[in-house]
């Protein structure tokens, strides 16, 4: 028998499963949220995960708050994200779905529209991004291109390509 302080007031089974249906239920409204959300977390938004932690931990736990229903959601949120880390290794589709993938905003010193409202960026939130990059001109941009994770990654015309033997392209989207 477990010592008194691992007990839940709730089935374990009922504590897992709402674990798994609140992980899944913020994984995916963070993931319509945008990857700008990921990727430069404002004020605001750090307010809404804040408020969102809060609002979910009575979901999950049920109004459990023993030590036991607290390791046990734990311990069930660190599987699902480690099972989930597994899946994207090793399934591009499960990548795609819970990463997403890089959308070009810049090609050839024009900026891509389709791609700024897909992402639901301003021109000017672009720009703020270029200029902490130390770009002032978009003209000097080959390419721009929002990577999964938020970051933005850009080509300048004058960069020369990695010497490597991998034939693989990374500017395929």
């Amino acid at each position: 028998m477990l010592p008194f302080f691992f007990h839940t007031d709730l089935p374990a089974l009922n504590l897992v499963a709402r674990a798994v249906i609140v992980y899944l239920a913020v994984l995916i409204l963070l993931r319509v949220s945008g990857k700008r959300q990921l990727g430069q977390m404002g004020a605001t938004e750090f307010v809404a995960v804040l408020l969102i932690s809060n609002a979910v931990q009575n979901s999950m736990n049920g109004g459990d708050n023993s030590l036991g229903a607290g390791l046990l959601l734990a311990t069930v949120l660190v599987i699902l994200s480690a099972g989930i880390s597994y899946l994207t290794y090793r399934s591009d589709l499960f990548s795609r779905i819970f990463e997403g993938s890089p959308t070009l905003l810049i090609h050839n010193g024009k900026i891509v529209r389709k791609g700024l409202s897909h992402e639901k960026l301003s021109e000017g939130e672009l720009k703020t991004l270029l200029r902490k990059q130390g770009i002032h001109r978009i003209a000097e941009i080959k390419t721009a291109i929002l990577e999964a994770d938020g970051t933005l990654t850009v080509v300048r015309p004058d960069d020369k390509p990695a010497l490597s033997s991998d034939p693989q392209d990374l500017t395929d989207i």
